[in-house]
Parts: structure tokens; C-alpha cells; sequence
């Protein structure tokens, strides 16, 4: 699969998030260097306060040197239930390019995953053309 399918398949695992009026809705999968699928996850997955790529994470290998994570929203850079950010998660999990279809936009914390990654020398790549579909199942949020 290309970067498109599997974004897609990360916005497809964030309609199974539980709905929250206090959370985004997100998917995330990881893909080893050598194109196969590594661990997948969503918001809320086993706690209410489970962020996807940390579910994700959470399911993969210590080191994940030359993956890609692809998250339907942009991962967190500000996080108030939970020590670690995602962008701070995924740049301690060795993953060298992060592909996301959605921008955070600014409704519960100010979006700085981006800035945060991109710092750390990670390859950042947005597809917009998915931003229908990540936004979605938060469609009760904005």
C-alpha cells in the first residue's frame, strides 16, 4: 500500500473510536521500513484517555527505527491527561516520517505536534486530500 491507502485505513480505525465531547476521534498505524504493517490503534482503544498513536505505540516493538506512523489527525504536541505527547511518543520510538491527513485545529490544546516533530528531523508529510474523512467522526466537536 501507498501513503494514501494506508491513511486511509488510520481514518477508517478513527470511526471506531467511543464518541467523546471532550477528545478527538483518531487512527493510527505504523509500517516498518520494509512496508509491512507493524501495530494499529484508535482513540480511546482500552482507556478513555488513550490517544491513537499512543495505542498504537503502545503495541509495537521498543525501536521502531525507519517506520512511518500515520495518524489521521495530527499528533498531539500539548497534552494535559497524560505526561508524554504523541509527537514526543513517536520521536522517542525511532519512527522517522510521520503522515497525517488533518491539521489539530485549535479547540482543546494549541496544535505544536507538527513543530515538535519536524524539530526532531522527522519527515512530515500532509495529505489533505484525507481531511474530509479525518474530521468525520469529530464532526460533533466542531
Amino acid at each position: 500500500m501507498d501513503d494514501l491507502g494506508w491513511l486511509a485505513l488510520a481514518c477508517d480505525l478513527a470511526e471506531l473510536c467511543p464518541p467523546s465531547g471532550t477528545a478527538f476521534s483518531v487512527g493510527a498505524v505504523i509500517v516498518g521500513a520494509d512496508g509491512r504493517e507493524i501495530a494499529r490503534g484508535f482513540s480511546r482503544e482500552k482507556d478513555p484517555h488513550d490517544h491513537a498513536e499512543e495505542a498504537a505505540l503502545a503495541k509495537a516493538p521498543d525501536l521502531l527505527e525507519g517506520a512511518t506512523v500515520y495518524s489521521s489527525l495530527e499528533p498531539c504536541g500539548h497534552r494535559a491527561s497524560r505526561p508524554r505527547t504523541c509527537a514526543e511518543l513517536i520521536v522517542a520510538s525511532g519512527a522517522r516520517r510521520v503522515v497525517f491527513a488533518w491539521r489539530e485545529p485549535v479547540l482543546f490544546a494549541e496544535g505544536a505536534g507538527a513543530e515538535i516533530l519536524a524539530a526532531a528531523g522527522i519527515e512530515l508529510v500532509e495529505l489533505p486530500e484525507l481531511a474530509a474523512r479525518a474530521r468525520h467522526p469529530n464532526t460533533h466537536l466542531l
